[in-house]
C-alpha cells in the first residue's frame, strides 16, 4: 500500500485552493490578445478608479522599481559561433507583446471580481505585427523576427559528434534511411492549475511564496535574482500538488510580479489561473522538427546516425526552456551500438509560449527519434524489426559501455530485457492475430520501442540531494528531504528505506518537505533522479547514524570495533552468535540522534526497457483502439514494485496521450493558440488505456547504494515510440509509410484515402 493514498482519497490532501483565507487580496493578470506587436499605450486610469482596487502594475514599474529580468538556468553556443541569444525577459511585457496571453499588467483587488472587472477596463493598445509559430518557417531569411536583435530567429546551435565522418559513412553505406519527423507539442495539463499567494514581511525583509511545485529551491533561486535579493530572501512553501510532470519546476513571471505587488501593497495577495489562462501561460513543451539519417551495411548493422533538430522555444527563455532539446540527447544512441553519431540542435524563437521540461524533457524526443528511423530501416531492408534491433544491441558482456555520443551505460541487459518483452508479448504469434482483426474489417498492428534514458544526472556530476535524519529513543523518526511528492509515492519509499536499512518500525515518522526554510537546502523532484538522489542521501545519513552509534554497539557485545557487522537494523559480531538491534542501541541513548548530508551519487543511471504495443484501427473511421500494451523495465533494484508499476503505467498515458491525440495549435497567420480548452485539446481517459503489463527485469546500478536507476519518466520515453510504431505498422500494408503523430481519426483516415492500396497481405 501507499502510505499517503489515504489523505488524498478521502478529500484531506492541501491543494492550493484548500488554504485558508488570510484577508488576502487578489491578483489578475491582463494578457496579450495578440502574438507580436508594439504597446502602443496602457491605460489603467479608469480601471485605477474602480471600486476595491488597490493597485494596477505595468511592466515599466517593475522595471523602474529594479526588477532585472529571468534568466536562463543553463546556455548553450549561440548560432554561428557567438554567445547564446539571451532575450530580456521581465515578467510584464515593457515595449512589446511576443505571444497570445503575454502578461502585460496586473491588477490587485479587495475581491476577484472586483479585480476581473479592473482588467476588462485596463484598455491595451497594441500595433500588431506579423508573427511566425512553426521552427522551420521561423529561419527562413523572409520570416518575421520575435526579437529585432535576433535577425535570424535562432537562439544557439549545438552539436556533438562528428560532421564529416558521419557523413563519409552515409555517403558508402549500403542502406541510408531518411525521414523528417515531427515532434508535436504538448501542454502538461495538471488537475490543478497553477497559483500562488505571495507575501512581504517588512520585519524581517523576507518575501513568502505559496505554491504547488516539485523543487521549491529551484523557484526560489529562480525568482530572487529578479527582485535582486538572495535565494534564502524568497521562502518557498508547497504542499500537495495536483499534479506537475516538470511544468511547475520553476519560476515564472507571475511569480515575481505578485511578490513584488505584495510588498508594495502590503496585503497578501492569492492568483490562481483558470483553465483559459493555464493553456496560454503555462509552459508548453516538446514541439520540434527532426530530421535524421540512418545507414546501415547490407547485414543491417548500423554505420552511422545524423540528426538535425529544429528545437521550437517559443517567445521567451524561461529558467528551464533551454533544457530540454539538449541535455537528455545523448538517448538518440539508444541500445544500440552505432559507431559513428552527430546530432545538430537548432533552438528557435516563435511567437509562441516558451517551453520547457515535461514528463521526459527530451528523453522521448530522443527515443523517437532512432526508434522510429529503425523501424523505417527494417521496413526497407525487408526485415523484423525486433531482428534488426537484435543484432545491433549492446551486449550485456559489453558493459560499461560507451554509446561513443554523450553517455557511457553502466549496466544493463538490453538482449534479455527484449527477449522478455518479445515473449511476454507473444510477437512471434502477431501474425494470426492481424489476420483474425482483418476478417473482422480491422488493421490491427504492432509496435515496439527499446528505451534508455538518462536519469538522476547530470552525466559529468549529478545534481546533490539533502537529507536530514532525526531518530529519538523511542524510535519516533523525523526525516527533513529537497525532494518533493506531487503523486509518486515518496513518503512510502522513504519509509522502505529506513525500515530495510534500520529496522525501526516506520509508522511514527514524519517527513517534512516542500519549505526551504525547513530544508535548507535541495534540488528537487524530476529527472527520474530522487529514489536514487534523496534515497541515496536519506541512506547516507543513517550510515552516518550507524557509525556513530557502533561504539555504544561495541560495548554491549563486547568486541572490537573492527568485528562489528550493521545488516538490516542488526549489529552483529562477525562470526560470532551474538547481535543486537540498532532499536535497542537507539533506546538506550540520553537524546535524539541525527546527522545531514547534501550529497550526490557516483553517477547517473540509465534505465532502459522494451516496450510492445498493439492496436488496431478502423480503417472507415480512423480510430485508433489500444488493444494490448506490454512493458519490460529494467529500472535497477525495486524498492516498491507497485510504485514502479504506477509510475510506468502513468507514463505509458501520457505516452499515448501524445501520440494519439494531444496537440497545441498555433494559427500561422495569427498566432492564436486554437486549443486553448478541452473542447480543442484532447486527453487520453480510461477508455483510451488498455491493461499496462509491466515485468520487471532489475540489473542493479552501483551509482548509488540502493542500486536503484529510477522510473518516473520510463513509461512516457517509450510509449510514444511504441504507440507510434504500432499504428504505422497497422497502416503500412496500405502503402503508408510514415504518418506524423499525432495519429487522430482525421490523419489516419486522410492518409489511408490518399494512399495507394496495397493488398492487406502484401
Amino acid at each position: 500500500m501507499r502510505f499517503e493514498d489515504d489523505a488524498l482519497i478521502t478529500g484531506r490532501g492541501r491543494y492550493m485552493n484548500d488554504l485558508a483565507a488570510k484577508s488576502e487580496a487578489v491578483a489578475v493578470f491582463v494578457r496579450s490578445q495578440v502574438a507580436s506587436g508594439r504597446i502602443v499605450i496602457i491605460d489603467s486610469d479608469a480601471a485605477a478608479g474602480m471600486p476595491e482596487v488597490l493597485a494596477i502594475i505595468t511592466g515599466p514599474d517593475l522595471k523602474a522599481a529594479g526588477l532585472a529580468p529571468i534568466e536562463p538556468r543553463g546556455r548553450h553556443p549561440g548560432p554561428d559561433g557567438g554567445e547564446m541569444r539571451v532575450p530580456l525577459f521581465y515578467p510584464l511585457a515593457i515595449d512589446h507583446v511576443r505571444y497570445v496571453g503575454d502578461p502585460v499588467a496586473m491588477v490587485v483587488a479587495e475581491t476577484k471580481s472586483a479585480a476581473l472587472d479592473a482588467a476588462e477596463a485596463v484598455l491595451v493598445e497594441i500595433e500588431e505585427r506579423p508573427v511566425v509559430v512553426d521552427p522551420l518557417e521561423a529561419v527562413f531569411p523572409d520570416a518575421p523576427l520575435v526579437w529585432d536583435d535576433f535577425p535570424d530567429n535562432r537562439c544557439f546551435t549545438y552539436e556533438k559528434g562528428d560532421k564529416a565522418d558521419v557523413d563519409a559513412s552515409i555517403a558508402t553505406a549500403h542502406t541510408v534511411v531518411r525521414q523528417r519527423l515531427r515532434i508535436s507539442r504538448v501542454v502538461a495539463a495538471p488537475i490543478e492549475t497553477r497559483g500562488a499567494i505571495a507575501s512581504y514581511d517588512p520585519a524581517a525583509d523576507q518575501y513568502q511564496l505559496e505554491l504547488r511545485t516539485q523543487a521549491p529551491h529551484r523557484v526560489s533561486g529562480d525568482v530572487a535574482p529578479v527582485l535582486g535579493v538572495a535565494p534564502d530572501k524568497v521562502r518557498v512553501v508547497a504542499s500537495d500538488c495536483g499534479g506537475s510532470f516538470g511544468m511547475k519546476n520553476a519560476g515564472y513571471p507571475e511569480y515575481p510580479a505578485l511578490l513584488f505587488a505584495a510588498r508594495k501593497t502590503g496585503r497578501t495577495l492569492r492568483w490562481t489561473a483558470d483553465r483559459l489562462e493555464a493553456f496560454q501561460a503555462d509552459a508548453h513543451a516538446r514541439d520540434m522538427w527532426a530530421d535524421a539519417a540512418l545507414a546501415l551495411d547490407a547485414d543491417g548493422m548500423f554505420l552511422a546516425l545524423d540528426v538535425h533538430v529544429r528545437a521550437n522555444l517559443g517567445a521567451y527563455l524561461g529558467p528551464a526552456t533551454a533544457h530540454p532539446p539538449v541535455a537528455n540527447l545523448g538517448g538518440i544512441a539508444g541500445v544500440y551500438r552505432t559507431p559513428k553519431i552527430y546530432a545538430k540542435v537548432d533552438g528557435i524563437f516563435t511567437n509562441t509560449q516558451q517551453t520547457a521540461p515535461y514528463r521526459g524533457a527530451g528523453r522521448p524526443e530522443a527515443t523517437y527519434i532512432i526508434e522510429r528511423v529503425i523501424d523505417l530501416a527494417a521496413d526497407e531492408i525487408g526485415l523484423d524489426r525486433a531482428e534488426l534491433r537484435r543484432r545491433n544491441l549492446v551486449p550485456q558482456d559489453a558493459m560499461p559501455y560507451s554509446s561513443g555520443f554523450i553517455f557511457t551505460y553502466d549496466s544493463g541487459d538490453f538482449p534479455g530485457v527484449l527477449d522478455k518483452a518479445l515473449e511476454i508479448a507473444d510477437w512471434a504469434g502477431f501474425e494470426a492475430r492481424r489476420s483474425e482483426a482483418r476478417a473482422r474489417g480491422k488493421l490491427r498492428g504492432i509496435g515496439i520501442a527499446n528505451p534508455i534514458e538518462i536519469a538522476g544526472g547530470p552525466v559529468a556530476r549529478p545534481n546533490p540531494e539533502f537529507a536530514r535524519v532525526e531518530i529519538s529513543p523511542a524510535g519516533k523518526i523525523r526525516i527533513h528531504v529537497g525532494s518533493m511528492d506531487s503523486g509518486q509515492g515518496h513518503g512510502t519509499a522513504f519509509r522502505q528505506i529506513i525500515a530495510d536499512r534500520l529496522g525501526l518500525d516506520t509508522e511514527d515518522m514524519e517527513i517534512v518537505t516542500g519549505d526551504t526554510h525547513e530544508v535548507p537546502w535541495g534540488t528537487g523532484t524530476f529527472g527520474s533522479r530522487t529514489l536514487a538522489a534523496a534515497g541515496g542521501a536519506i541512506w547516507a545519513a543513517a550510515d552516518t547514524i550507524i557509525e556513530r552509534l557502533k561504539e555504544h554497539a561495541t560495548a554491549r557485545l563486547e568486541a572490537h570495533r573492527s568485528e562489528i557487522v550493521f545488516e538490516h537494523g542488526i549489529y552483529r559480531v562477525d562470526g560470532r552468535n551474538r547481535a543486537v538491534s540498532f532499536a535497542q542501541i537507539m533506546a538506550e541513548q540520553a537524546g535524539p540522534v541525527s546527522a545531514e548530508t547534501f550529497v550526490s551519487n557516483e553517477g547517473a543511471t540509465f534505465p532502459n526497457g522494451c516496450h510492445i504495443c498493439e492496436v488496431e484501427v478502423d480503417p472507415e473511421t480512423g480510430h485508433v483502439e489500444l488493444v494490448a500494451y506490454s512493458v519490460v523495465d529494467d529500472v535497477g533494484h525495486m524498492v516498491n514494485p507497485s510504485l514502479v508499476k504506477g509510475q510506468i503505467t502513468g507514463g505509458v498515458a501520457q505516452g499515448l496521450g501524445q501520440a494519439l491525440m494531444e496537440n497545441a495549435v498555433y494559427d500561422p497567420h495569427s498566432g492564436q493558440l486554437l486549443s486553448a480548452t478541452f473542447m480543442d485539446y484532447a486527453m487520453p481517459r480510461a477508455a483510451d488505456m488498455p491493461g499496462v503489463e509491466v515485468v520487471g527485469y532489475p540489473v542493479p546500478t552501483r551509482q548509488n547504494p540502493l542500486g536503484v536507476k529510477g522510473a518516473g519518466e520510463a513509461g512516457t520515453v517509450g510509449a510514444l515510440s511504441a504507440v507510434m510504431s504500432a499504428v504505422s505498422d497497422a497502416l503500412r500494408p496500405f502503402g503508408v509509410r510514415h504518418l506524423d503523430m499525432p495519429a487522430t481519426p482525421d490523419r489516419i483516415w486522410r492518409c489511408l484515402k490518399t494512399q495507394p492500396v496495397k493488398e492487406p497481405s502484401a
